[in-house]
């Protein structure tokens, strides 16, 4: 079965960071890209970032670009997601979701997913 356990979120103020993990289980790690993708109240899913299998080619949103990054340890099973100088409107739940992707020369865009976890809420104060 297909696990994708989030951490790290949390109330913070504007300009402040925090890192989030998502520890993955029931499947090979290494062999799919991932992705963040964030909920806002009232709002649709919005895609973040994207790495690809090794963890060598990222992709991000243009909203988040030179604010987050993202990565991977593939010897943890675990993905990241840093983020620096938050902004009110980053406030969202944050899922750590599974790409059906396993080329290492890929990054897959956009909020498509197989699997995503439960989620992990991140609240920025102005």
């Amino acid at each position: 079965e297909v696990q994708l356990v989030e951490s790290g979120g949390g109330l913070v103020q504007a300009g402040g960071s925090l890192r989030l993990s998502c520890a993955a289980s029931g499947f090979t790690f290494s062999t799919y890209g991932m992705k963040w993708v964030r909920q806002a109240p009232g709002k649709g899913l919005e895609w973040v970032s994207s790495i690809s299998t090794g963890g060598a080619l990222t992709s991000y949103a243009d909203s988040v670009k030179g604010r987050f990054t993202i990565s991977r340890d593939n010897a943890k099973d675990t993905l990241y997601l840093q983020m620096n100088s938050l902004r009110p409107e980053d406030t969202a739940v944050y899922y750590c979701a599974k790409t059906t992707t396993i080329s290492p020369w890929y990054v897959e865009k956009g909020p498509n997913y197989d699997y995503r976890g439960q989620g992990t809420q991140v609240t920025v104060s102005s």
